[in-house]
């Protein structure tokens, strides 16, 4: 289970990113943030944010409509 949940549906690219990483500078390393989003291009947003600033990308799905995103905070 996550330890926050970020709801970002309805909002699009760059916002489900800049939300998230807000989001995780205010975790503690190894915490976990839900993301749930509704931009298609968020799936690519993510796994590119996650390359590139050494979150984990613990879990990634949708439903068709949801798309849902599990970040864990590495440091």
């Amino acid at each position: 289970m996550a330890t926050q949940t970020l709801d970002a549906k309805g909002l699009n690219c760059p916002l489900p990113i800049l939300r998230a990483k807000k989001a995780l500078q205010g975790m503690q390393p190894g915490g976990t943030l839900e993301v749930l989003a509704t931009d298609p291009g968020s799936v690519k947003d993510f796994q590119a944010f996650c390359n590139t600033t050494g979150t984990e990308l613990v879990e990634s799905s949708s439903d068709g409509k949801i798309y849902r995103f599990v970040l864990r905070r590495k440091n």
